[in-house]
Formats: structure tokens, sequence, C-alpha cells
């Protein structure tokens, strides 16, 4: 037996000789890989720590009709900083290190010029070479701050590494925001910028980057990378300041009527050009925000502004004539057991003409079905020619199928079919299609396909234009469309939308009042959710714009198209007018001022206001004028033989006094009134019929003032 001695001897040899190996196990390792196979895993750390990586580009701007800015990317930086850049030497870094967190204290008075001092000097021990020194710094911050000591010196020896990211800004919030767009991704892929993301999007460059401790990549550069090609630029059809005007008009209906949602469409008749387009929803917090593009992507039952079409149609195949008159038979038809009322159920015998006129379901029905009940395919294939069916092709992601069933399916169409498709109903439709082919109607039968964009451009040269296009050349014969645009016509002068008959312009249009199916219900009237629409153009005589409103689930003040969606439509077109001195034709508005005035009408009512102004604009129309006395600003009455002019004392001329501006346009209120250093805001459109501040009373500059206007 071995003594105690020998064995612990005998252990400690054997851990001593291990230790020993693996001593000698680690040198010939580190031999082996710092000489042997240096070159190999120098050349695969040089592989991993660094990389060519994607430098994304420059996206293109998106402009209005008139060239201010919808949407474009602001640059935003994030500043890093690396501490052993080859010329930040120690003598430059402490040299400059005072002066330089004294400069970034001042430029974002954020942190005192201590902390700074304090953050740089550690990083600077710590030696390290991707140290964030900000974020969120704008383009203005990052040229002021390339100038301040150490920064000054360039990138390369300074150790100054700006990382530059976008940030996608829609100049003028909500207007248009849907139909506008976000960058595409995978919560965004709509609009304008999805569209056209090819020609937006430019191409990518690349640079050669430095992984860090961390993960973080740094730009390294070494003159080897390729630089990123900015995007083209967009230039749409929208005009700014109608979209204004169509936000503001829908906002304010859709909260009068208490509205789930809706949608307003302006285009230009000729060209299809889309000049403004707002959809409104009512979210959470009680607000109204652009949440879904319903007229492009929403396709539903039109209801009575699709009668137009079966009428069409009717006309077209010889098989009726607006002068048939047909029974009402007391406002309520039976179709193999089920009804079909008008909202007003009146006993009586109406003309085809009248029918449409009063937007009767009763005698549209009938007259479709006594000519189409043996042969429906004859109907539906009337539809589809004028182009009812199927889809516009706009360059907007989204657009919704339309669906327009015939008898060939046999699983959806039945007996009733035909009836209820002739009124509206069985069938879906977008409102921009239906825009489309009402804007037909006032183009002389040419249905144009609605364009949002007119051209491209690279640094301010033009690369690509979009024309018109034309996507039927003739929905329907002269004969058949001076029918049906007599009926428009009628329908704003004796119809269902008297309320937006013009003392200035024509407006011809039709009403639509349908039931939503319970499926898309949203707020309910007894039990049953509305659309209300209106689409028309004007002037009617001569179409200069073609405009479609529509109104979703309104639960207050009623739900015909004329009620709520009329309202809209006329402050569009009012403002339209009122903004285009061209639609405003002096001999026309003399003709029909001097027509009025032979049939014994008095002269027209004018607005307070400017002496030379008003006399200027009478001379142009042929107005007599009779003044009783000069002055600067002058009360208007109108007489039988001419417009008084008499003088207007306004209280308040003396500074520091409210003027007196009621019964005046708002042109001239506004220039009395910001000339004495009001603000000044606005509700309603036409005269001034009372204003917050009361005549005569003190005011500061600066003060606010609030004119009601009707």
């Amino acid at each position: 037996m071995m003594a105690p001695d020998k064995v612990l001897r005998l252990r400690v040899g054997l851990v001593y000789g291990c230790l020993v190996a693996f001593g000698l196990a680690i040198a010939v390792k580190m031999f082996t890989i710092q000489i042997a196979e240096g070159d190999k895993w120098r050349e695969q750390a040089n592989n991993v720590a660094t990389a060519v990586r994607t430098v994304q580009p420059d996206r293109g701007h998106i402009y209005s009709d008139d060239g201010r800015l919808l949407a474009t990317s602001v640059p935003e930086y994030e500043i890093h900083m690396d501490m052993k850049a080859e010329g930040l030497t120690d003598k430059v870094f402490f040299r400059g290190i005072d002066s330089l967190a004294l400069g970034l204290n001042t430029l974002f008075n954020d942190r005192s010029a201590a902390d700074y001092k304090n953050s740089l000097m550690d990083a600077h021990a710590r030696g390290e070479r991707y140290f964030l020194v900000k974020r969120n710094v704008d383009y203005e911050q990052m040229t002021m701050m390339s100038r301040l000591p150490i920064y000054r010196m360039g990138r390369l020896k300074s150790g100054l590494i700006p990382v530059k990211h976008y940030e996608r800004k829609q100049w003028f919030g909500r207007l248009g925001k849907r139909s506008i767009g976000d960058v595409p991704s995978d919560s965004g892929n709509y609009g304008i910028e999805r569209g056209f993301e090819a020609v937006l999007h430019g191409t990518a460059g690349n640079q050669l980057e430095r992984r860090l401790v961390g993960g973080a990549w740094m730009p390294i550069d070494d003159g080897e990378g390729q630089e990123p090609i900015a995007g083209s630029d967009i230039h749409t059809t929208i005009d700014i300041n109608l979209q204004d005007v169509a936000d503001a008009a829908l906002e304010a209906q859709l909260r009068k009527n208490g509205a789930h949602h809706g949608c307003v469409v302006v285009m230009e008749t000729k060209t299809g050009f889309i000049k403004a387009i707002s959809n409104l929803t009512l979210v959470k917090d009680s607000t109204y925000a652009e949440v879904e593009n319903y007229a492009v992507g929403h396709a539903t039952e039109p209801g009575s502004t699709f009668k137009t079409a079966s009428l069409i149609v009717g006309l077209e195949d010889g098989l009726m004539k607006p002068t048939d008159q047909w029974d009402t038979h007391g406002g309520e038809v039976v179709y193999s057991g089920k009804k079909l009322p008008d909202s007003h159920k009146k006993p009586g015998i109406l003309t085809l003409h009248r029918a449409l006129v009063v937007s009767s379901n009763t005698v549209i029905s009938q007259a479709i079905y006594k000519a189409y009940n043996k042969q429906p395919e004859k109907f539906i294939s009337g539809l589809r020619r004028m182009g009812l069916g199927s889809p516009l092709g706009v360059r907007i992601p989204g657009e919704a199928m339309p669906i327009l069933y015939g008898p060939d399916n046999k699983k959806i169409w039945s007996r009733i079919s035909l009836p209820w498709n002739s009124v509206g109903y069985g069938l879906t439709i977008t409102p921009l299609q239906t825009l489309a082919f009402y804007n037909a109607i006032a183009n002389n039968g040419r249905l144009m396909q609605p364009l949002f964009v007119t051209s491209v451009t690279r640094n301010g040269k033009e690369t690509e234009r979009f024309e018109p296009v034309t996507l039927n050349e003739k929905i329907a014969s002269d004969a058949t469309l001076a029918s049906i645009r007599k009926m428009l016509e009628d329908v704003v002068d004796t119809g269902t939308a008297t309320n937006l008959h013009s003392a200035h312009f024509n407006i011809a249009g039709k009403t639509g009042t349908a039931q939503i199916a319970s499926g898309n219900a949203g707020y309910k009237v007894n039990g049953v959710s509305y659309q209300a629409s209106f689409v028309g153009y004007f002037p009617a005589e001569a179409p200069r714009y073609t405009c479609i409103v529509v109104v979703s689930s309104p639960s207050q003040k009623g739900y015909y198209g004329n009620v709520v969606a009329g309202p809209i439509f006329r402050e569009i077109a009012d403002k339209l007018y009122g903004n285009r001195l061209d639609m405003q034709d002096a001999k026309q508005l003399a003709y029909l001022d001097s027509s009025r005035r032979s049939r014994g009408s008095r002269t027209p009512l004018t607005f307070a206001g400017n002496s030379h102004d008003l006399i200027t604009a009478a001379q142009v129309l042929n107005v007599p004028v009779k003044i009783t006395s000069e002055s600067e600003w002058v009360n208007t009455q109108a007489a039988d033989s001419a417009v008084m002019l008499t003088p207007r004392n306004i209280p308040g001329d003396q500074l520091g006094m409210v003027p007196n501006v009621m019964g005046m346009g708002l042109k001239d209120a506004l220039y009395i009134l910001e000339n004495r250093g009001l603000k000044v805001r606005i509700v309603g459109s036409g005269m001034v019929k009372k204003q917050s501040l009361q005549p005569g009373s003190r005011c500061f500059n600066g003060s606010s003032i609030t004119l009601e206007l009707v």
C-alpha cells in the first residue's frame, strides 16, 4: 500500500501535467490561428465586420395642379461621432470640446453645455466609434451643426457621422390624404403613392459599412459606394383650394346630419381630371378623418341615381319615349309578391320624363319591366354597353369591382331582379363610377377615365405626360342624351332637388336615396340605414364640372339626397362658379338679367360694399344704377328701374373701434376688418348676417371677430 504522501505527490503531478499540456495546446492553437491560418481568419473577420449595404434614395414629391407640395420626404438626421476618427487627435478634441458643447447647447437647448461636454468626454475616453450625439435633427439644424467647432473640419477629421432618414409628410393634413396615400408598406398600400411607386421610389444606392459592437452599422467613406438616384416628381390634377372647400362642406354636412361617413368628388367634364376628392369617416373621438377611400374602393347599391341609366337603355333601344304615360298605382307596385314602393305614395299619371324628375320607382320599374321582361339580357347588355359593370381602371389601387349580374347567373338572377335593378337595387357601383357615367352625359356622351395625375418630372423636366383617356366615345345618341339632359335640368328646376336651384347658373343632376343592406349598416333611422346622394353637373347648358356627393347613414335631420347631399354640391358649385371668372359670361348674365326685367321683375339684389366696385359690376351687367351722393361705402336697394346706392356710415372708422360690416359681401368685409387689425373667422357663405363684436365697440389689434354669412 502506497504511503499517503506519495499519493498526494502523484496527484499534484498529474494536475500540474494537465495544466502544462493545456497551456501548450492553447499556445499551439494561437500560433496556428495567427501564423498558419492568419490570412484566412483575417479575411473572414473583414467579411463579417463590413458589408455593402443598401442606401435608400430620396422619394419624389407630389404636387397639386398649381405646383404646391402635397407630399414630400422631409430629411431627419441621427448624429453620431467616431471618437477614433483619423484626424480627431487628443489635441484637436480637447482644444475644441468646450466650444462644441456650448454650440450644441445653444443649437438644441435641451441639455446644458456641461452635460454635453461630460457625455462627449466619456465617449472619447471609451474610444467609442459610433457615439450617439443627437436624434431627430432637421436639415437646418444639421447644416448649423456642421459649422460648429471640431465638426467644421469635415467628416473624416472630426468623426461626425450624420445618418439621414426620411419622414413622409403631407403638407395639407387630411385634405385628400387617402387619395394621396402613404409610402407603400405592409399597412399602407393605397393612393397615388402606391399607384406611382415605381416612379416615386427612385433607384437605391449602396455604401460600405462596418458593424460595431451591439449590432450597429457605421458608414465607411471609402469612395467606392454608389450614390442613390432620387425618385421623380408627380404632378396631380388636385386643386387644393377646391379640395379645402369640398372637405369643409362635407364635414359640416356630415356633422349636421350625424352621418357615419361620406365622400365627394369633383371632376373636370371635358378631361376627366379629378379636381377634388374627400372621404371622411366618424372616428372614436367624434371627429371626422380620412380613413377609407369610399369614392374609389366602396361599391354599394346606388338607388335612384341609377334610374337615369335605365332610361337611357330604354330610349336607345326605342322601347319607350319620354312622353309615355304611366299610372303610379298610388306609389306602390308588386312584382312576384314583393312590393316596390315610392318614397311618396301619391296616385296619378306621370310621363316617363316627369317620373325621372320626381324619382318615381313605380313608373320607372313598370316601364323597364314591360320593355325587357321577356328579354332581360338586352337590358343588362345595354347597361354594359355604356361601361356600367366594368371598372374604370384608375391608377389608384383598390378600385372596387362593380357588380351587375345578368340572367345568365341563375343563382343570383330572379323574377324581381329586373325591376329592382332598374331603380338601383340588386347591383353595386362605386361613387367614382357613377360620377364618370354622369360626366359622360354632360360631355356629349363621351365617357372619360378619371385621372389623378397629369405628368411626371425629373429635375424640373417633364418625362411623362398623361393625356385625357376616352373609355367610350358615345354612350348614347344625341337625341337620347338631349332628352336625358332636359330631365336632369328639370330635377333641379321642378323636381326632387329644387333646393339646389341657383339664380346665377343652372345645375342639372339626380338625387338618390338608397337603403343600405343590413350588413353595412351604421347609424339607423327607424331601424333602417340610408345612403343619400346627389350627382350632377354645371353650368347645365355648357358643363364644366361634374360632382357627386354620397352621405352614408345619416341619423338626424332627414335622409333624402336633396336634403343631406344636395347642400354640399351646392356649396361647391357656388364656390367654383364664384372663383372662375371664365364661367361668368357677362353677355349671358346680361341677357338673363334683361330677360328677368322684361318679365316685370325688379333689379337684382346686391350686397352693400365699395361703391366703385358695385358701379363697375353694374355697368358690365347693364344694370341701371342711381347714386344719391358720393361715398366710398354704400348700401344698396333693388328698385323697379335701378339699383339705388346710398351712403353707408361705418361706425368704427376710428382706430380702436369695431366697424359695421353687416349686409356686406365677404371681400369688402375682410378688407375693412383686417385693415383694422382684426383676425376674422368666417362661418357660412354669402352676405354678412351677424358679427360677433358689436359695431362701435372697443377692440384691439389682433382681436378676433366671427362673421356669420348667409
